[in-house]
């Protein structure tokens, strides 16, 4: 099987007009566009919100986590919800319906269980990134939350497709090494330019792919691998390629200093699970 032939026609797809979305998935990417309206309102988006369930399920349930809850009132209805988070976050809770519709596009009861797999890993990830961005990295964290949702789109994007190209996932011909060796990236980069994904996004996705952790950590790069390396799921297509997490979390606990990040990580938690079982409604 030759895999890195299988990951450039994969990619050229999701360049090419074969890339198609359920449609919840083009009305939430309606709502990213009218956020790109300067003068977009919060009537104007929450009538936009309801006319899809189940991102108005997943708004008004993370205006209600722990993290965007301060005063400990429930809301109800969308608009409130939308006036709580902001449209920064609207905008990533938009991606992250744009991503779960993509883990139900897996054709096979394998497959959709890779992608199962893989939707818990990025709302650890994303969830992870929220707290980081605000406590360690001091970076924009609806930028991060951003990241964090969208970093590993091309794998949904490749599970997706994977019935086409029979053993491509199942291990019968070995790890998937040239995912890890710039197949990530190549099928990442053409599904995030379909989906419009900011420079400084894209910018921390290859980040990511690099694997370069910088100490301290202060970059929008250096947040994402933060998370994705203390994620408790690991990326289920990472770990077909054979790649692994051996010794990272002790260096990153020496680099930053133990009471730093566990007391962060700790302090945490409430916040990074009630974030997670939002992103799940």
């Amino acid at each position: 099987m030759d895999v890195p032939a299988i990951l450039a026609h994969v990619a050229a797809a999701a360049t090419g007009d074969e890339l198609i979305f359920p449609t919840t998935t083009e009305m939430a990417l309606k709502v990213q566009r009218v956020l790109d309206d300067q003068e977009c309102s919060v009537d104007q988006l929450a009538k936009l919100v309801h006319a899809d369930p189940l991102l108005a399920a997943r708004v008004v349930a993370v205006a209600n986590s722990v993290i965007y809850n301060r005063s400990d009132r429930a809301i109800a209805d969308v608009k409130n919800a939308v006036a709580r988070i902001g449209f920064n976050t609207l905008r990533v809770l938009a991606a992250a319906v744009v991503v779960r519709q993509m883990e139900g596009m897996a054709r096979t009861p394998a497959h959709r269980g890779l992608a199962v797999r893989l939707w818990e890993h990025t709302a650890h990830v994303a969830a992870l990134c929220q707290v980081i961005a605000r406590r360690v990295t001091r970076v924009d964290p609806d930028t991060a939350f951003f990241a964090g949702i969208i970093h590993e789109v091309g794998g949904f994007y490749l599970i997706s497709r994977a019935a086409e190209f029979p053993g491509l996932l199942d291990g019968e011909h070995g790890s998937l090494v040239a995912w890890d060796q710039g197949g990530a990236a190549e099928v990442g980069r053409a599904v995030l330019r379909r989906l419009g994904a900011p420079a400084a996004v894209l910018e921390a996705i290859e980040g990511l792919w690099t694997g370069y952790l910088a100490m301290p950590p202060h970059s929008l790069a250096d947040t994402l691998l933060l998370a994705d390396e203390l994620a408790p799921m690991e990326s289920p297509l990472s770990q077909l390629a054979g790649t692994g997490r051996e010794g990272m979390e002790a260096r990153i606990e020496v680099a930053l200093g133990e009471q730093t990040l566990s007391g962060i990580l700790a302090e945490s938690a409430v916040e990074v699970a009630s974030l997670i079982d939002a992103l799940r409604a």
